[in-house]
């Protein structure tokens, strides 16, 4: 009948409600849509419109005076005039989080209700999450669970209620989440932990589909997800039975729970974010008895001290997570934990007592970062069943990781070790790691570290940091390499073969200066970079070109130069086959590249050759600092057009420089003339300061280049120049400097003195000077007589210009 009536119809509308399954339109007699017909369906899946080739539209929840509105229409406004009422109705309708089904529910019964106790013992039941309100339970969980039931899998299911730990309305990480399913074995073992990851983001997407959670913001690559406020409170009434669970998350709680609230039956209990609980459990009471308790989450609830029995009868505990708490040490009860899985210590910042740790055999996770521990855990080599171990930011007090630990921890998959130094011998034994954070204190550790993956796969993550401990920057990609002080000479220096990020800082090259640095470096396996994307570079001595027209990353996204003092060309003529090519013009495409950073490179003076131009299609961010005899700009830009204005923005220090600069393109320049920024003018003693500034600098890094036994002879030219007349304070350079007190050498004194200056007229013009320029400006200028008379070793008449300069106050 049905079939025949509307293939009897031109024009039809079906709408089939509450869906959960496929449904195979031919069974139920409904004709295909066709033009002028449409078939409308409403469902809690989003499988169930993939699999019927819907257009899926989200209806997202009310809005607070949309839900207001519709609870005013059902609860009537006769009701709502009553005094007092309408307050009260109002945090009603509030706690139905804009769920229209629960709107209209609780609306309804509490319709012809005028008594204003019942509308404020409806309110706190709502709040309590108890049963009554008039069949609340039967009208609205009743419908959530039917989700949840669904589910049918129970591993699926008490990955939903894990959820329902976490504080109302918090975002959850996604990979928190995921982490702590594995930990509590609802995600099944497999051999890679990105594998066990891949199986808890099948989980979470399918939790999702059927809208029993949802996506709620993206941080760079986290994603977080959150439990609508009903949808938590059903998971709750699910675990106030079976499974039984304690949850008091983001309570603010100030009293522990009481005796009997710690049942015999509990599996899952969480207090998380109570911040000023300070007490776990009184110390007169008894330790709780729970032996089916497999997780215990406490996070950031401003706990103390725990009891040292505490942890006597709770044989069954896989899950102990006490992050963010000042607890100073862990209770010996602790060492009785021996199902324990994961321990989870992360900031507890005054904790600098793990004992008992190399009883816990089973352990697959721990995580001490931020801890205050001056050691490593002593027995921590014993606890073979390692999977995850987390020493980030011990480096204050733990400068190394002795040798022999981490090499027989076999099962570790994720490593991170922060700025803590660590033998690239021993990671390279670790056949199963995939992901690792750390530090190498030089290149050789970082060759072992490369060497020993030869031939395997490339960890999923490297954040890897080689020479002094730094780590100041943004980090964009999972695959990183920091280079800190290091000196680079002419061998080659290996790097992983997918490394997409890449920092080199206060390096100095030794090799030959025509030399590009970057040809220094290769992959650990044959190829190009292709995988490189972010490149800076700052303040390598002893560079004149960067790349050879054969090693440029053709598929960087950002690139950042600065105080490379001696750098003449970015990418370096080729030196062959310039005549028998003429004219032809070479183009570098970098289609990726947004993001360029041109910054105090006094030498600068190409980007790439005469015949050659730098094609950049995607560039939307340029800035040149004082690059004073940079006078081309080889750069070819198509998203330029008349029509349209471009997205990319430029920045000089100096309209003169820019107007000076030729471009290839005389018409680009034109078009870019609206979009250049410039630096406003400083004032004359800031410039003066800024110059000062650049040459101080450069006096670190050739600073860096003297030896002990030059440093011991600057030592004594300032001692026999104090007993004389200059007597200049020397300010400290930098905490991780030498402390140097350099002054006027007598002899040279005496030389100006006898070609033009008082030695006496200079040191009082000289101190007046600093007394301007205040304490930087006297740290510049220091540096900069330094330079002038101890390491440039300048002739008397280059000393004399000095002098004329400073009389005509400092003009560099």
């Amino acid at each position: 009948m049905l079939f025949e009536r509307l293939s009897g119809k031109s024009r039809f509308v079906v709408i089939l409600d509450d869906i959960w399954e496929e449904v195979s339109l031919e069974k139920v007699e409904i004709p295909e849509p066709s033009t002028g017909s449409k078939l409308v369906l409403t469902t809690r899946s989003f499988d169930v419109c993939r699999k019927m080739s819907c257009r899926a539209i989200k209806v997202k929840p009310l809005v607070e005076k949309e839900s207001w509105k519709l609870f005013s229409e059902k609860v009537g406004r006769d009701i709502l005039n009553v005094p007092g009422v309408e307050p009260i109705a109002k945090k009603i309708a509030k706690r139905c989080a804009g769920l229209p089904l629960g709107v209209i529910t609780v609306a309804s019964s509490m319709k012809n209700v005028d008594d204003l106790c019942e509308w404020r013992n409806a309110l706190k039941e709502l709040s309590d999450r108890k049963k009554s309100v008039n069949g609340l339970e039967e009208e609205v969980f009743q419908q959530l669970r039917f989700s949840y039931d669904r589910l049918k899998d129970p591993k699926l299911q008490h990955c939903f209620l894990s959820c329902a730990l976490y504080p109302e309305d918090s975002e959850v990480e996604e990979r928190e989440l995921v982490q702590l399913w594995i930990a509590e074995g609802l995600v099944e073992e497999m051999d890679s932990r990105q594998a066990e990851f891949d199986r808890g983001r099948a989980i979470m997407n399918k939790l999702k589909n059927n809208c029993l959670l949802e996506d709620f913001s993206k941080w760079g690559n986290e994603r977080r997800v959150k439990m609508h406020d009903l949808v938590r409170d059903m998971a709750l009434h699910i675990t106030s039975a079976n499974p039984r669970f304690l949850v008091k998350a983001g309570k603010g709680l100030m009293e522990p729970p009481n005796v009997q609230e710690w049942s015999e039956d509990l599996e899952k209990v969480s207090l998380m974010r109570s911040r000023e609980l300070e007490v776990l459990y009184p110390l007169e009471m008894s330790p709780p008895k729970c032996p089916m308790l497999t997780t215990l989450l406490l996070p950031g609830c401003g706990i103390k001290s725990i009891p040292e029995g505490f942890f006597n009868h709770m044989d069954g505990l896989k899950i102990l997570k006490l992050s963010l708490n000042p607890i100073k040490s862990l209770p010996n009860s602790i060492s009785n934990l021996k199902n324990l899985t994961a321990l989870l210590l992360a900031f507890c910042n005054k904790l600098d007592d793990v004992s008992y740790l190399s009883k816990l055999r089973v352990l697959k996770e721990l995580d001490l970062e931020g801890t205050a521990i001056k050691e490593v855990p002593h027995g921590m080599q014993n606890l073979s069943s390692l999977k995850y171990l987390n020493l980030d930011n011990l480096y204050t007090n733990v400068n190394e990781i002795p040798s022999g630990i981490l090499s027989r921890l076999s099962c570790l998959q994720d490593l991170n070790v922060g700025r803590t130094l660590i033998s690239g011998k021993e990671v390279s034994e670790l056949k199963k790691l995939e992901t690792f954070k750390g530090s190498f204190y030089d290149f050789d550790n970082l060759n072992m570290y490369l060497q020993a993956f030869h031939g395997r796969e490339d960890l999923i993550q490297f954040i890897i940091l080689v020479g002094k401990r730094k780590w100041k920057t943004n980090i964009y990609t999972s695959k990183r390499i920091e280079l800190w002080d290091c000196d680079i000479y002419p061998n080659r220096i290996m790097l992983p073969r997918h490394i997409e990020e890449l920092h080199v800082f206060q390096c100095a090259y030794y090799g030959h200066e025509e030399y590009p640095i970057f040809s220094r470096f290769v992959l650990s396996s044959l190829g190009t970079f292709s995988s490189l994307k972010y490149l800076v570079i700052w303040n390598i001595d002893n560079v004149k070109k960067l790349f050879s027209p054969n090693s440029m990353p053709l598929n960087l996204k950002e690139l950042k130069i600065s105080e490379c003092w001696q750098l003449e060309e970015i990418i370096a003529s080729e030196e062959t086959g310039r005549e028998e090519r003429g004219r032809v013009t070479t183009e570098f495409c970098l289609p990726e590249l947004k993001n360029v950073d041109l910054e105090f490179l006094p030498e600068l003076k190409s980007i790439c050759s005469v015949d050659a131009v730098v094609v950049c299609e995607s560039l939307e961010w340029f800035k040149v600092t004082l690059c004073p005899k940079l006078k081309r700009m080889p750069l070819k830009l198509p998203q330029v057009l008349p029509s349209s204005p471009p997205k990319l923005r430029i920045y000089a220090d100096q309209k003169k420089w820019w107007e000076s600069v030729k471009w290839d393109d005389p018409d680009t320049k034109s078009l870019l003339k609206p979009i250049v920024s410039f630096v406003v003018k400083r004032p004359e003693r800031v410039r003066m300061l800024d110059e000062l500034r650049l040459e101080y600098d450069k006096l670190q890094s050739e600073l860096a280049k003297l030896t002990l036994e030059q440093l011991e002879r600057k030592k004594l030219i300032l001692e026999q120049l104090e007993q004389d007349k200059l007597q200049l304070q020397l300010e400290k350079l930098e905490q991780d400097k030498l402390q140097l007190q350099l002054e006027r050498d007598k002899l040279i004194l005496e030389q100006l003195e006898q070609d033009k200056l008082q030695l006496q007229l200079e040191q009082d013009e000289l101190q007046l000077q600093l007394k301007q320029l205040e304490g930087d400006k006297l740290i510049l200028e220091r540096d900069l007589w330094k330079v002038k008379l101890n390491l440039r070793k300048l002739v008397v008449d280059e000393m004399e210009l000095e002098v004329d300069k400073f009389m005509l106050n400092l003009e560099l």
